[in-house]
């Protein structure tokens, strides 16, 4: 794998370790700090021991920098197992003498020394594992169970001596502890006496699991003061931090077809702005999938790669129903051209969603990401949570300039009273509702162009005709009726003016 450079934060000469940790060290502008310790707390589950051993892995495999992982719970035979399938082998490392690892057993009572508390004898296994390896990372995995029952001072004091001796040894070191009750940390102590600490969290909302990440502290550096949500998953943990700055996102001028041609002419003869964001609402049934559809082929035809993110129907189901309107997907899909995520909204919540696509966006690198219906993953949190996820996936793609088109299933007794009851309207560029009208008797779908930012566009009311030759956008009659009349009478108006015109001249001429 190719190394990475190191980061150092150039303002002040803070040096950091970077952890290889996808959207981590965004997150931490650059890493953990170098040669100092770090505090990872989490309750049971969050992902602690995980993200430890991820970062002496990727410190091996990215920067070449040597670890010690040293256990306090779990025996070297059960970690090298449990991270297996996350692709660490854990042996091969230390048989090249890259990874050293060991269980600490200790028992508190073996070390009193007059009545004290001594580290000592754990000081010098742990200097022998640096030393053995040459280690730059170390990891003191669940160490807080030592310490149970201390009293105060013998507590502070312990953990003070630990970390000084750390950063004597100039290695940067993470010691995981279990989350507290009256303090952060289970002992009340680790988050004061470190550097930086982190702290992760496995919560359940609507029966669906979702793990946060927060930096609680990190002296002497800029760091993200939110939750962040991270996955981990067979490629190990992806952190979800979507920080971007307003002056990254790159603005373009270039269009790109909507794939239907009324609709680019409905548009301007245009279509949509490169890396903008455009949203397709209506009720069931209107057509909204078929027109994300044909944006998608039409991009994927012209040899530009799309992504197809699929939240009701299944990709098979999709493109078999597409062949029914002349968009024929599977050549697309087998060139490669076009990829499906599908998943259902109850696997997983809306941001860990967001994740997995953001990893198909980096492998596929797509110019346009299609979202249907985006309404189906709004089951759960508060509207302006939804919201403020969206605005930050929004504004990850437009730093990528990746055109995003999203579908929003509304219900018919919305329309009238808020037609955009998803709550995105206002944040995209371009809005189209589709709906069913009463015409003649008959009842037909209808097309409008509700705001299109930056562009001349039309605001008439189209007829949405979908057929085995695709999509069609017919001018009403009606209207056409209407718009004759209004031309008929208008030069009627015209022909009475000149006529009164050259009437009032004769008369004038007769008077001279």
């Amino acid at each position: 794998m190719a190394k990475v450079k190191k980061s150092k934060n150039v303002a002040n000469n803070f040096l950091k370790s970077p952890t290889g940790i996808q959207g981590f060290d965004d997150i931490t502008d650059g890493g953990l700090p170098k040669n100092r310790p770090t505090v990872l707390l989490g309750s049971t589950g969050s992902g602690k021991t995980i993200m430890a051993m991820e970062f002496l892995v990727n410190g091996i495999t990215m920067f070449d920098e040597t670890g010690v992982f040293m256990a306090f719970e779990e025996n070297t035979y059960e970690l090298t197992t449990n991270v297996r399938s996350l692709g660490y082998d854990l042996n091969k490392h230390v048989a090249e003498n890259n990874l050293y690892m060991e269980h600490v057993g200790l028992n508190r009572n073996e070390n009193l020394e007059t009545g004290k508390y001594d580290l000592e004898g754990l000081f010098v296994r742990i200097g022998q594992a640096i030393d053995k390896v040459k280690a730059k990372r170390v990891v003191l995995d669940s160490l807080d169970a030592l310490f149970s029952g201390l009293d105060y001072q013998t507590l502070r004091s312990e953990f003070k001596r630990l970390f000084l001796w750390l950063k004597k040894k100039k290695v940067t070191a993470i010691i995981t502890a279990e989350m507290g009750e009256a303090f952060i940390a289970r002992n009340g102590m680790e988050e004061f006496v470190a550097d930086c600490v982190i702290v992760l969290d496995n919560r359940v909302t609507n029966q669906i699991t979702t793990r946060r990440l927060r930096i609680l502290k990190y002296r002497g550096s800029f760091h993200g003061n939110n939750e962040y949500p991270f996955l981990i998953d067979k490629l190990g943990i992806t952190v979800f931090p979507f920080i971007v700055e307003a002056l990254q996102q790159k603005i373009s001028s270039k269009m790109i077809s909507s794939g239907v041609e009324e609709l680019d002419e409905m548009l301007g003869n245009k279509g949509f702005y490169v890396g903008s964001s455009v949203l397709v609402s209506g009720t069931a049934g209107t057509g909204k999938t078929s027109l994300a559809a044909a944006f998608a082929y039409s991009v994927s035809k012209r040899k530009q790669p799309c992504l197809f993110c699929a939240f009701e129907e299944a990709p098979n189901q999709i493109i078999r129903n597409m062949r029914s309107i002349g968009l024929h997907l599977e050549p697309q899909v087998k060139s490669g051209m076009l990829s499906f995520y599908y998943a259902r909204p109850t696997l997983q919540n809306l941001e860990l969603h967001f994740i997995a696509i953001k990893k198909m966006i980096k492998d596929k690198k797509p110019t346009v990401v299609v979202l249907d219906p985006i309404t189906n993953l709004m089951t759960e949190g508060p509207n302006s949570d939804i919201r403020s996820m969206l605005t930050r996936f929004v504004d990850y793609l437009k730093t990528e300039q990746i055109t995003v088109m999203f579908t929003a299933a509304i219900t018919v007794g919305s329309i009238e009273r808020n037609p955009s009851d998803e709550g995105i309207s206002s944040m995209v560029d371009t809005w189209m509702m589709v709906q069913d009208i009463e015409l003649d008797g008959d009842r037909t779908r209808s097309l409008c162009v509700m705001k299109a930012r930056g562009m001349a566009h039309s605001t008439e009311v189209r007829r949405f005709v979908i057929s085995n030759r695709g999509i069609d956008l017919v001018t009403i009659a009606g209207r056409e009726n209407s718009n004759r009349l209004a031309s008929s009478r208008r030069l009627k108006e015209h022909e009475n003016l000149a006529t009164a015109k050259g009437a009032g001249n004769l008369k004038e001429s007769a008077r001279n």
